[in-house]
């Protein structure tokens, strides 16, 4: 569908939230997290799973076309009795659906109740001390898509944009967090070695291919924001071997059990 002939994407993510609502019975989804590639077995260690649903039976959702990614909507009932929405079904913008499709699952967490999102991914390094296998908080980003969630003259502050709180939430969890500024590129190529120079000379720590579309949407919904990237391999240039996307899914596999668990820990504080 084009986004001409549904002229209202927030009406779409209001009819996924309701759906939600009906399939889990959960009135409210507090916190709303989107797990990318190695981030995934977090979903097993937050609490109780009310629902596990195929993300296609949801208005605006597609199973995920990305190895990584499980292509489901889970409703999990926290410890402390918040609950939260894990959204395994990322639409990444290089799958040239459009940029509300790729922004429809955090617009859907804020019309569930949600008022915090966690954004995660796997990205290359261009710190050489980042070893595959580490995670970074997102200090900020760079958006080198040439697009925007917003439409209109919608006019949103990005100061801050992810949120200095939560991320003092995720030192406090484990103070050997490091911070970095993420740089989303189109994809799925890719980056050259030069234009991983470049991201670097613009201030970049990490180069990816999500997040940053999804992050804009977020704040333009009031949310919360607190980002995570898994370092999966150093970025093209930094890495003295070529760059592959096997190489991601074994990097997430090696580490997730680990992050996971951090993910977890910091979630259950928040």
């Amino acid at each position: 569908m084009s986004q001409a002939e549904n002229p209202s994407p927030f009406t779409l993510a209001n009819e996924a939230a309701q759906a939600i609502g009906s399939i889990t019975g959960v009135e409210k989804h507090d916190i709303a997290l989107t797990l990318g590639s190695g981030w995934g077995k977090a979903a097993d260690l937050l609490g109780e799973v009310i629902a596990d649903i195929p993300a296609s039976e949801i208005p605006g959702f597609e199973s995920s076309g990305v190895p990584g990614h499980s292509g489901t909507l889970r409703s999990i009932a926290l410890p402390g009795g918040k609950h939260a929405l894990v959204i395994g079904a990322r639409t990444h913008f290089y799958e040239n659906k459009g940029v509300r499709a790729v922004v429809h699952s955090v617009r859907t967490a804020a019309a569930a109740g949600a008022k915090t999102m966690v954004l995660t991914n796997g990205a290359g390094g261009i710190k050489d001390s980042w070893k595959p296998g580490t995670p970074v908080l997102l200090s900020d980003h760079i958006n080198l898509t040439a697009s925007s969630p917003l439409e209109g003259a919608t006019f949103v502050d990005l100061t801050d944009l992810y949120s200095p709180r939560l991320r003092g939430v995720a030192k406090d969890i484990d103070p050997s967090l490091d911070e970095g500024v993420y740089v989303q590129f189109r994809g799925p190529h890719y980056e050259t070695p030069a234009e991983v120079q470049m991201a670097k000379s613009f201030g970049g720590h990490i180069v990816g291919m999500s997040t940053a579309l999804e992050a804009i949407a977020a704040r333009e919904a009031g949310m919360e924001i607190l980002g995570l990237s898994l370092i999966t391999n150093l970025a093209a240039g930094i890495s003295a071997h070529p760059l592959s996307h096997q190489e991601v899914i074994d990097a997430g596999k090696e580490a997730e059990p680990v992050i996971s668990a951090l993910l977890a820990r910091i979630v259950h504080a928040l």
